[in-house]
């Protein structure tokens, strides 16, 4: 059976693109633009992938002996439609339509582009801190008949000592440029998931036209038994004065076995041995339209926060080439990197056209030996983008799809705290390696610039006893410009005053915001969004 892959369909089945939130990034990446509502939708041609199912989280266990694989039969899931058409013709497909009653996991694909040669992919990644036996889900294939099966294997590994461990990937030799798509466990949670009614036109014989499931109106999360109380939020600032946001861009193998011991390859976790650790970097330019800058303006950037002596480079999304860009730029300068995918108002799942672009780009970029962090959106609990289900969800597959392309570093989303204290979190807790908060002492307005330090220290400790993982700041500083917040007053002094607090408290864990101030920013309520940058503070 012949069948081909058009990777862009879902996309576009998925809906308009993000809106710009309110501090957004006026004139950002086309990806980022608001588009209408299409109509013109069609069907994804496809592979054929046969499909079973097993689900469950990785178990740690202690030392025992080996237990054969084992697989379930299929799921309902909402995994796409397929259409197996014997002529060409013009086809009309009717709108279908799946309930997801409790949290399902089934294969899906991943596609990778590859250059000629031999080359490992896949797999599941998981970090133990000891030596420990581990029984983990992870997606392979089989062929019988000649016909490729994907599936889920429950399997134990032995992990002899405390690492990062890649279990189960997959081999595959090509011999020239290709794209090779691989099997990644994919997690559906409750919810109403709906295919539409679709018209195509087929010119191929014997193929199959797969139509994907794209919208989710997802189920109220149950009330959890019992839960902690979580510790008391700081006070909160006055009505006018808004939380400040950071800016939006816009081969099949052998099945393994207990007795194959993999190769740990060690990923300590972020952060800094001095008092200063990392700076967030947005390649626009400091003017009222705020374009994107050439690569040398960014090497001149990159270059002057070296200078000031930190060790890495938080980076929110990948529009304006930040990828190539400001990774040449750290690899020259010796730097370290903070990768990140961007939630807007368009979606929080991978077929999120945003999202799906921006995976699509760390994918091809995949220079992950600069890179020490990979946060999978900002705010977007705060912000509503994404409901907690939701985030976990797609926290998972990006970890799928990153670790197919090698990434073996750790995982995290960075929200406020009440993000953590209003929620149950602790199915979020579970797929992340750290803890990350965005803590801003300026609104607080019984917090004196001198006291910041102490005020971001007892956020980020209320944040990582939710979720009892170590934790760090990805966004701090201190405004050099604004309105007076109760005790809060925002200046150029306040702010050298505000950070030298935050670098003495916890420099090592923080990540500064931001690298220069932005113009075309909205002043906001504070008349303070604009007036963040704070390189001067160490004279660069």
């Amino acid at each position: 059976m012949k069948a081909t892959v058009l990777a862009a369909a879902a996309a576009v089945l998925a809906g308009g693109a993000s809106a710009a939130s309110r501090h957004g990034h006026r004139h950002a990446h086309a990806l980022f633009e608001k588009k209408s509502a299409d109509t013109g939708k069609e069907c994804v041609e496809s592979c054929t992938t046969i499909y079973s199912t097993v689900t469950g989280e990785p178990t740690l266990l202690p030392p025992a002996s080996t237990a054969p694989p084992s697989t379930t039969g299929p799921a309902t899931v909402p995994t796409p439609e397929p259409h197996p058409i014997e002529s060409p013709g013009t086809y009309t497909f009717p709108a279908s339509t799946i309930v997801v009653t409790e949290t399902q996991t089934d294969v899906g694909g991943s596609s990778t582009g590859v250059p000629s040669g031999t080359h490992t992919l896949g797999g599941i990644t998981t970090v133990v801190g000891t030596g420990t036996t581990i029984v983990v889900p992870v997606a392979t294939t089989e062929v019988h008949n000649g016909v490729v099966t994907s599936i889920i294997k429950t399997t134990t590994f032995v992990c002899p000592v405390a690492g990062t461990y890649t279990i189960a990937p997959i081999t595959t030799t090509v011999p020239s440029d290709t794209t090779v798509t691989v099997p990644v466990i994919e997690t559906f949670p409750p919810g109403t998931y709906t295919a539409p009614a679709v018209v195509t036109t087929v010119t191929e014989t014997k193929t199959v036209v797969y139509c994907p499931y794209t919208s989710q109106t997802p189920e109220p999360a149950p009330a959890p038994t019992s839960q902690a109380p979580p510790p008391p939020p700081p006070p909160p600032p006055p009505p006018a004065i808004t939380t400040h946001e950071a800016p939006p861009p816009v081969k099949p193998s052998n099945t393994p076995s207990s007795s194959v011991v993999p190769k740990p390859s060690h990923a300590p976790l972020p952060g800094s041995t001095t008092k200063q650790w990392a700076m967030t970097y947005t390649a626009y330019a400091e003017t009222a339209e705020g374009g994107c800058k050439s690569a040398s303006e960014v090497m001149d950037d990159v270059t002057a926060i070296a200078k000031a002596g930190f060790s890495a480079i938080r980076v929110y999304s990948t529009d304006c080439d930040t990828l190539p860009n400001v990774g040449a730029a750290v690899r020259k300068l010796g730097l370290r990197l903070i990768v990140g995918i961007f939630i807007g108002q368009a979606g929080c799942d991978n077929a999120s056209p945003t999202v799906a672009d921006q995976i699509s780009a760390l994918k091809e970029w995949a220079e992950w030996d600069l890179v020490d962090l990979a946060a999978v959106g900002n705010e977007a609990l705060f912000n509503n983008f994404c409901t907690v289900g939701e985030l976990t969800s797609l926290i998972q597959r990006v970890k799928s799809e990153l670790g197919a392309t090698g990434y073996n570093g750790a995982f995290t989303t960075t929200d406020i705290v009440t993000a953590y204290t209003n929620n149950d979190v602790s199915a979020l807790c579970a797929v992340i390696d750290i803890v990350a908060t965005n803590a801003h002492a300026y609104f607080n307005p019984d917090t004196k610039p001198e006291d910041a330090g102490a005020f971001v220290a007892s956020q980020l400790k209320i944040v990582e006893d939710v979720c009892s993982l170590p934790g760090v700041v990805l966004e701090t500083g201190w405004p050099n410009a604004g309105v007076c917040n109760g005790v809060a007053c925002a200046g150029p002094d306040e702010q050298r005053a505000a950070i030298e607090s935050i670098e003495k408290a916890l420099g090592s864990k923080a990540v500064f915001f931001s690298f220069r101030n932005d113009p075309w920013k909205q002043p906001g309520a504070c008349n303070c969004e604009r007036n963040w940058g704070c390189a001067e503070v160490w004279g660069v």
